[in-house]
């Protein structure tokens, strides 16, 4: 019988601080494929406007990046595609951890009983204007005995089950879904960014293991936590990578421009002697005559490691806070553009006393390698979300039977809700 395959084509779109990319992909699947192969077909990239922090400040602005992006990428791909999956990094992302219980009535589990479950978990999370972007179960008890996968079939009287939501702030959600209205595009589905970052640079073994993975942007700095293969966690902080640069400007007087060419170039956390008289040359804002400043590579090092070390405060501060903290294990896997700043793995090694790494997501067939790398984390983590039509979470539409795949139900839900 001959190998027979299917092609289908879908659009992605991630609304960062600093950039703002959408890509249109080919996902290929057959009998002989155990995972759909993934295949960019056009990329859009632009600096971002009108964003700040991941949260929309200027519609007007972000509408003429969002609509260029999405121009660009349908006509490298030289297709119309008109539907995209879209990152959410905004609307103060949270995990909420609860436990529901019912009474099976059958006295074997259905699957009705399993929606009645997630039922009572949705209407925990979505209270006090927040909105659900990801629900899943961490673990059942059938009877007061847990350990139990997949109760479906099993004889129990009493079921009870671990449950995870990611929620988010309503009013932002609502703004990025006029945004794109207003781009004569539809939402396929949102997908909460350290989620979608932290499945393209980590393995299925250490999130079976435990990892936690901070992805550093420009505005945001995410957390996503699995524990026992699940995703068990997030949080996400309003600093990132583009707070140095501002550290820099300042205390440089230089343009940020500059102050991100410093950063760029010259960033570093390592200590080393010749930094001491290394010098770094740069113009200061405002001076009308053409003549440099110099300053050193340790004290350009001064000014970033306080910053790094309030942020990492931070995420010590969040993680001990998360209820999925302490289940995470030791391992931390770094991504996102300013996880690339020198010997800024071996800082958190030594600030949290584990073992660090960092993940880049694997290379998109079409994709020029200059492009690629922990930068465009999200972005490879929505192509295997969105090629996969997963699963893995359950969402309120997905109770009621819905036949979509899960970022399809997804947005269906959402755009309803709203």
């Amino acid at each position: 019988m001959a190998d027979r395959r299917t092609y289908r084509t879908f659009g992605l779109l991630d609304i960062g601080t600093s950039k703002t990319v959408a890509a249109v992909m080919v996902a290929e699947q057959g009998p002989s494929l155990s995972e759909p192969s993934l295949r960019l077909a056009g990329l859009g990239l632009q600096r971002s406007r009108g964003v700040k922090a991941g949260v929309l400040t200027d519609l007007d602005e972000a509408e003429s990046v969002v609509r260029a992006v999405l121009a660009q990428a349908e006509r490298a791909a030289g297709v119309s595609v008109g539907n995209y999956t879209v990152s959410v990094a905004a609307g103060r992302l949270a995990s909420a951890h609860c436990t529901a219980r019912i009474d099976v009535e059958t006295g074997r589990v259905t699957h009705d009983d399993l929606q009645r479950l997630m039922a009572a978990g949705e209407s925990y999370a979505e209270r006090d204007g927040r909105t659900l972007l990801h629900l899943n179960r961490l673990g059942y008890e059938l009877d007061g005995v847990g350990g139990v996968r997949d109760p479906i079939g099993f004889s129990a009287r009493r079921m009870a089950a671990g449950l995870h939501a990611v929620t988010a702030d309503e009013g932002p959600l609502r703004n990025l879904l006029v945004l794109i209205d207003r781009c004569y595009a539809e939402c396929d589905g949102l997908v909460a960014s350290p989620y979608a970052s932290a499945l393209a640079v980590t393995t299925e073994e250490e999130r079976q293991f435990g990892v936690t993975c901070i992805d550093f942007g420009a505005g945001t700095t995410t957390l996503a936590l699995f524990a026992d293969g699940v995703f068990a966690g997030v949080e996400a902080i309003p600093v990132g990578g583009q707070h140095l640069t501002y550290d820099i400007a300042r205390a440089l007087q230089t343009p940020l421009a500059e102050a991100e060419r410093i950063k760029t170039l010259y960033g570093t956390l390592l200590n080393a002697q010749s930094d001491e008289h290394e010098s770094i040359s740069y113009p200061v804002a405002g001076e009308e005559d053409e003549g440099s400043f110099e300053t050193t590579k340790a004290r350009l090092t001064a000014i970033i490691r306080p910053r790094v070390q309030q942020l990492l405060g931070l995420v010590r501060e969040r993680l001990a806070l998360n209820a999925a903290g302490r289940f995470a294990g030791d391992k931390i896997v770094l991504t996102g553009g300013a996880s690339q700043l020198l010997g800024l793995s071996e800082f958190v090694a030594n600030e949290f006393g584990r073992h660090v790494r960092v993940g880049r997501p694997q290379d998109l067939v079409g994709l020029n390698a200059s492009l690629g790398g922990p930068q465009l984390a999200t972005l490879s983590g929505l192509a295997v979300l969105s090629a996969r039509g997963s699963n893995e979470l359950s969402t309120p539409s997905q109770r009621k039977g819905s036949k979509q795949g899960y970022l399809g139900r997804v947005g269906t839900w959402l755009k309803h809700a709203f």
